[in-house]
């Protein structure tokens, strides 16, 4: 092996621990060094963005990002250099845009032609489209609204009518009462319809800005399933239950939900029918390569026939983090040195 897998990762932030790094970074790192692979970590610095495209050009067969976005400055520089990398046939774990269509919250919506999002799922990337379409989204069925940024259930809101409407109404007045329950800690506000969407504006504007409306699912209660995926073999699944309190909905661990962590097999109704739509997911998101580590996280519900069914609520593979299970670091470098190998193969081919 002449060239290196490069880890990107950024200094700072509270994912670090005291050796500068990321727990689930350095495992990686030895562990391909284990097997004979040259690995090592650079921070990137947007001022040194230049000379660290240089190196890297040179010096890599692969990258690895493990940056979370939330302590990246520069990200669109980032993700340029990224691209750039790319593009000398420097392999992506993951491609860029890989990251952000997999990441983005607006994925769901380029999914609602699978089975695993419902139809009436909207993205509001302006004030007007929000303005005009949630007053009726709300009309149907209590709602979930998510912003695009943010972690931990913040900007992700439960939101119901506090009196019916009248039976024929198709929109929902906006002097009406809304109750608003914030996935953060479950807390819970009132507000008009008018001035709680007011205040979710800020969720649409800026960079990246969007809000996402989608069907409350009332059997969260019964936990959400978020599957750690290996490009696309499910490795651990986490069974996040919410809280057992009066209206709560979320699934963090800083609003009291309990985990627990299964096996794939006790799963495998799940995993049998996200694998059938992976070649769908992987099209519709733009035909990049699966992300080397990412996460799908779903709800159940009822089908017309009573049975269950799985509703993909969101996807994440910015920087998914495995530190809990830090024993995969081997099968995570056996996957990476596995992808080099294809991507090597196919490129003496071509």
């Amino acid at each position: 092996m002449s060239k290196k897998v490069i880890f990107f990762e950024v200094k700072g932030g509270s994912d670090k621990g005291p050796d500068g790094h990321r727990p689930d970074t350095m495992p990686m790192v030895h562990a391909l060094q284990e097997k004979g692979y040259e690995a090592e970590v650079i921070f990137f610095d947007v001022e040194k963005r230049d000379d660290i495209f240089e190196y890297v050009k040179q010096q890599a067969v692969a990258y690895v990002s493990r940056i979370n976005p939330g302590n990246l400055e520069g990200e669109a520089q980032y993700f340029d250099m990224l691209r750039a990398l790319c593009e000398e046939g420097i392999l992506g774990l993951p491609h860029p845009d890989a990251m952000i269509g997999y990441g983005s919250k607006d994925a769901l919506v380029h999914l609602k032609n699978t089975s695993l999002v419902p139809e009436d799922t909207y993205a509001y990337y302006n004030i007007i489209d929000f303005s005009h379409q949630f007053p009726k989204s709300l009309a149907q069925n209590e709602r979930v609204l998510k912003q695009n940024r943010g972690s931990t259930g913040e900007g992700i809101w439960r939101v119901s009518l506090v009196h019916p409407l009248a039976e024929d109404a198709t929109e929902v007045p906006l002097d009406a009462q809304v109750k608003c329950t914030e996935a953060k800690d479950n807390h819970v506000e009132y507000h008009t319809l008018s001035d709680f969407m007011t205040f979710c504006e800020q969720y649409i504007i800026g960079e990246n800005g969007m809000l996402i409306d989608m069907p409350f699912l009332p059997r969260i209660t019964e936990g959400e399933i978020r599957l750690l995926m290996l490009r696309d073999t499910p490795i651990n699944v986490v069974h996040k239950k919410p809280a057992d309190t009066q209206d709560a909905f979320s699934a963090t661990l800083f609003s009291g939900a309990q985990y627990r962590y299964d096996p794939p097999i006790l799963w495998d109704g799940l995993i049998q029918s996200f694998s059938q739509d992976l070649p769908l997911i992987q099209q519709t998101l733009g035909g990049y390569d699966l992300p080397l580590l990412w996460t799908a996280d779903f709800i159940l519900d009822t089908d017309e026939e009573g049975r269950d069914k799985y509703i993909l609520g969101e996807m994440n593979c910015s920087c998914v983090g495995f530190t809990s299970h830090l024993s995969l670091a081997s099968q995570i470098a056996d996957t990476i040195i596995e992808w080099i190998t294809e991507h090597e193969s196919a490129a003496t081919l071509a």
